[in-house]
């Protein structure tokens, strides 16, 4: 059975294969958060324009600057106003945070060094030339690429957009992901259900969890277990660009998934994971599109999205696939496990004087959406290692969206 690693990878590389040209769009900046560069992003002159001050001070020739020294201020630079004296010998102009240093100048101290007598300033210490200075052409030069395609665009890339001028910028569409649920028990979120009924959980935070990495959800609503009305809602979801179904993938007599999409040509990569929960979870395509059959209860359809249709979604996208943000914490509890499976249970991660902590919260299985609702995390703990002492250090996957 595939390790959670290397099920991913197969979907990864999957994908990769299968994914063809991207439909782009333009959108103004402003509405680009979260989207994925189409185009190239590129310098429309040097970065910084100017020989750029990064402290207030005063700008001078550094040979000037010996501790001690009396200098002339001839004038004051404020940023985005220019200056059209040259400082000579002997002088010093003030100068701003942002503002262009003034020829002649080549160095500025801090305003912090010196003392102050009307025009008369008085240096404390020395300064090199260059100092707090950002030269022009620094950060980037005119006709540079700054981002390439395939970069997501996050708050620093788009700073950097509008600060190139870039009012708008070529995307690539996202994908959009079909959501299907299955299952004779299941009925709507609005429905009142009756005693051996479930609402439409699953269907909910597969949208949610679509739209927090990147895709356009499109639900489909529930199939029955019901050959005919499950291929007829199969077929409805291979138009889009990625197909998740929720439930129908276990080995019950009335899970069909894989029986139906078997009869609609799919090639299968693996129907099974070395994870609780989760271990039958299925993967492959079918006419040209990924095929996702997760677990239906809600704890194990949550962790495979997470670990397999995530990176799906980020190379239809057009980017690279982001890796999982699993970090180190130290486990606040001793914890005794017995499986062969590697385990994502429901944990809560604290900040204990500076450091991360975990605590695996008591749960009742993969159905139990009420812990996993408390929780911020999974706690990772693999076969090779089932026993753990209060104080180590463990592996911890956040829960999208919320570390």
């Amino acid at each position: 059975m595939l390790s959670f690693e290397e099920a991913r990878e197969k979907v990864i590389t999957a994908v990769r294969v299968i994914r063809g040209s991207l439909a782009t769009e333009t959108l103004e900046l402003s509405r680009a958060c979260g989207r994925v560069l189409a185009q190239p992003l590129t310098a429309d002159r040097d970065y910084p324009p100017f020989d750029r001050s990064i402290r207030d001070g005063f700008a001078l020739r550094a040979e000037d600057a010996v501790p001690g020294a009396t200098l002339r201020c001839i004038g004051e630079i404020k940023a985005g106003s220019g200056f059209d004296g040259v400082v000579g010998p002997g002088e010093c102009a003030q100068i701003m945070t942002g503002a262009a240093v003034p020829s002649g100048a080549d160095a500025v101290v801090m305003i912090e060094h010196v003392s102050i007598d009307g025009e008369r300033v008085t240096l404390s210490r020395s300064a090199s030339r260059g100092q707090s200075i950002v030269a022009r052409g620094k950060e980037a030069r005119a006709g540079q690429q700054l981002l390439a395609p395939g970069t997501r665009l996050g708050y620093a890339e788009m700073a950097l957009a509008g600060q190139v001028g870039s009012a708008h910028v070529s995307v690539f569409k996202r994908p959009r992901a079909a959501i299907l649920s299955t299952g004779d028990e299941v009925v709507d979120v609005s429905a009142t259900p009756g005693p051996l009924q479930v609402r439409n959980g699953n269907s909910i935070a597969l949208e949610a969890l679509a739209a927090l990495s990147g895709a356009e959800g499109a639900p489909l609503g529930n199939a029955p277990d019901e050959k005919k009305e499950l291929r007829r809602h199969i077929e409805r979801g291979l138009e889009a660009d990625l197909l998740i179904i929720s439930g129908g993938v276990s080995m019950g007599k009335y899970d069909l998934v894989e029986m139906v999409l078997s009869e609609l040509g799919a090639e299968f990569v693996f129907d099974s994971v070395a994870i609780r929960p989760g271990r039958p979870a299925v993967f492959g395509t079918c006419r040209g599109k990924p095929v996702f059959g997760l677990p239906g209860n809600p704890v194990s359809t949550m962790v495979t999205f997470e670990l397999f249709v995530a990176p799906a979604i980020d190379v239809l996208s057009g980017a690279e696939p982001r890796p999982l943000a699993i970090f180190r914490a130290r486990l606040a509890h001793a914890l005794h496990e017995r499986s062969e499976l590697t385990h994502f249970l429901p944990a809560r991660v604290q900040n204990v004087r500076g450091e991360p902590e975990v605590s695996a919260l008591p749960w009742q299985g993969s159905g139990d959406i009420v812990t996993v609702a408390e929780s911020n995390a999974f706690l990772i703990v693999s076969p090779e290692k089932l026993d753990w002492d209060a104080g180590e250090m463990a592996a911890v996957l956040p829960r999208r969206g919320l570390l």
